[in-house]
């Protein structure tokens, strides 16, 4: 694939098969997650006088955040600077970090984390006052800020869902997004939704706003075994394919090296036995206590995170075994009563107390790396749609995310989506204040955008729904060709039976347009469906190991040819249209200028109808 620039999204007319929307609410902005980049990016709007309007799938306070246990990462210790930060991020993405992204994220960051204890959130303190800062895999230094021991993401959940309600936000629970709405120039116009029989609305509805902000998490419920809640299928990168967005890098999907092993039949949310154990001192043994890390890297266990899955999985393959241990006895009740009261309460609901024997382990999938291609404010390719947190790519992780920069990149590309939200909702009414402002005030008192009018729905049938069950099967499908190690042979088998998946949803239609009957679980299927066929093109395109994407047949890193970025995204008649960029750094995200075809970006291989 060569590389032509940029490559700016139109909406693609494509939208899930779903009834018509029963209700509707205006607003400045919608922002569709809550976790700490949607409702740090929602309290920022707030702030500055727009109507803000906070979508979230399950109920506030469940994001993915809560789960997170190690920590935020800045440099906020005595000696750390951002430009220490800064290499170690560098390092652990592996050529393919924009180091501008990166710069961004290690000099913001320290005061973002400075206004996030403003609003509210505990963090860890030392006897003297200061905060309790540990390491984590792939930093040099100690400068993980944590809370709760090893809940950090709770506390932080905790304070900015207290802050959002404080400030009396309109939310809407339990609501999964559909599609984005344009206008008739391509323009970002709101979101339809389904909210799942609770609170003042029901059924499939829209919200109508001028900019629409993705902060719904990831997509590890494509793989069997994973981290992530139940709620993360990939929504948010499928809603921005459709809409005619640009999504990269998806095939660096880090998987966690430690998760507890409960079973080679284990499915869905896996305990995660946190990074920072292993910064505290833990050891990663096999079944015989050899320390088999010693001699692969300079940071033996405490190696990026690619580097010790590569590590167990290849000592789990000579030994023909289903995991590993990580041994933290030496730590005493005390220690993990104290420091990791969480896990060690996981551990011991499944039958394992750590502190008299060693924890059996193996890797799941944990993050994905890449997502939806924002620019250095959170614009996506689509006017008026940003994206935050882990569905977006913003160029700061490159082939594998270092430790604990999830949650600070969620917080400091937050308040750059804010501002730039403000900054805009500023403008036009300066420049246009009698042709694009509503004249009614809003609860702040100031006059708010006229929403633009989204065009009508297609008369033609919705994309074609797939029978809940099919998640399993796609769930398989991934673990088996496209998990820890992947090769030529096992993406081509994926790549056709998720093809046929799909084949078999689109030949079921009948002459009304009929699919699997809508509703949550056909959607979440059809959503896992869409992403996992990117992942898998992405995947079997690029022929090197890199970071967390680890090719066993094309061993070596390639940076003549490979380091620069996959993108991909959705046209009209559904194939994929995939291109790579010239370099590691990101081209701009500005509106598509010319027709959606474009010189040198090509289909896939094989059939690609989404």
């Amino acid at each position: 694939m060569t590389s032509t620039g940029t490559s700016t999204g139109t909406s693609t007319g494509i939208r899930l098969h779903a009834p018509a929307p029963g209700w509707s609410l205006t607003a400045d902005v919608v922002v569709v997650g809550s976790g700490v980049a949607g409702l740090t990016t929602a309290l920022r709007c707030d702030a500055a006088g727009l109507r803000t309007v906070v979508v979230t799938k399950a109920r506030l306070d469940d994001g993915s955040t809560r789960w997170a246990q190690g920590g935020i990462a800045a440099a906020l210790g005595e000696g750390d600077t951002p430009e220490q930060h800064l290499d170690d991020t560098l390092v652990a993405g592996v050529g393919l970090c924009d180091e501008d992204a990166v710069r961004i994220l290690v000099t913001e960051g320290p005061d973002a984390v400075r206004r996030l204890i403003e609003t509210g959130a505990h963090f860890d303190e030392s006897e003297a006052g200061d905060l309790e800062l540990t390491r984590e895999g792939g930093h040099h230094r100690r400068r993980i800020a944590h809370a709760g021991g090893d809940a950090t993401g709770a506390e932080i959940s905790r304070a900015l869902v207290e802050a959002v309600r404080a400030r009396g936000m309109r939310t809407v629970e339990n609501a999964l997004v559909l599609d984005l709405l344009t206008d008739t120039e391509g323009r970002t116009a709101g979101v339809t939704l389904h909210v799942m029989g609770e609170g003042q609305h029901d059924g499939v509805g829209a919200v109508h706003a001028p900019a629409v902000v993705l902060a719904t998490g990831g997509m590890g419920q494509v793989f069997s075994a994973t981290t992530n809640p139940s709620v993360s299928t990939g929504d948010g990168v499928a809603l921005a394919l459709r809409a005619g967005a640009e999504v990269s890098d998806l095939e660096f999907v880090q998987f966690h090296p430690t998760v507890l092993f409960l079973g080679a039949d284990a499915e869905g949310q896996q305990p995660l036995v946190s990074e920072a154990v292993r910064g505290e001192g833990a050891h990663l043994v096999d079944a015989n206590g050899e320390r088999f890390m010693l001699g692969q890297h300079e940071l033996a266990e405490l190696a990026p995170r690619d580097i010790v899955a590569k590590g167990i999985t290849r000592r789990m393959q000579e030994l023909d075994a289903e995991h590993m241990y990580l041994d933290a006895r030496h730590f005493g009740a005390h220690m993990w009563e104290h420091r990791f009261p969480t896990i060690l309460a996981a551990c011991r609901a499944h039958g394992i107390d750590p502190v008299t024997e060693p924890i059996p382990v193996a890797p799941a999938a944990h993050y994905a790396s890449g997502g939806v291609r924002t620019d250095s404010r959170g614009r996506t390719t689509v006017p008026g749609l940003y994206a935050c947190g882990e569905v977006a790519c913003t160029g700061v992780h490159g082939a594998n995310r270092l430790a604990s920069n999830s949650l600070l990149e969620g917080l400091v590309y937050a308040e750059r989506i804010a501002a730039d939200i403000a900054a805009g909702h500023d403008e036009n009414h300066d420049e246009n204040h009698d042709e694009n402002r509503d004249e009614r005030p809003g609860r702040d008192g100031h006059l708010h955008a006229r929403v633009p009018s989204p065009v009508a729905r297609p008369e033609r049938p919705g994309h074609p729904l797939l029978a809940a069950e099919a998640r399993f099967a796609i769930q398989r499908i991934m673990t088996d060709g496209a998990g820890v190690l992947r090769s030529a042979g096992s993406l081509e088998t994926a790549a056709d039976r998720l093809q046929q998946l799909h084949a078999d949803a689109r030949d079921a239609l009948d002459e009304n347009g009929k699919t699997a009957e809508p509703g949550v679980d056909t959607w979440e299927a059809t959503n896992l469906l869409c992403v996992a066929r990117v992942l898998v093109a992405a995947a079997r395109l690029r022929e090197e190991t890199r970071g967390c994407h680890w090719r066993e047949d094309r061993a070596g890193r390639d940076d003549d040819n490979w380091r620069r970025h996959i993108v991909v995204r959705l046209n009209p008649d559904r194939t994929l249209a995939v291109h790579t960029t010239d370099t590691a750094d990101f081209p701009p995200t500005l509106p598509r200028a010319r027709d959606s075809a474009r010189t040198g970006e090509t289909p896939t291989p094989s059939p690609q109808e989404q």
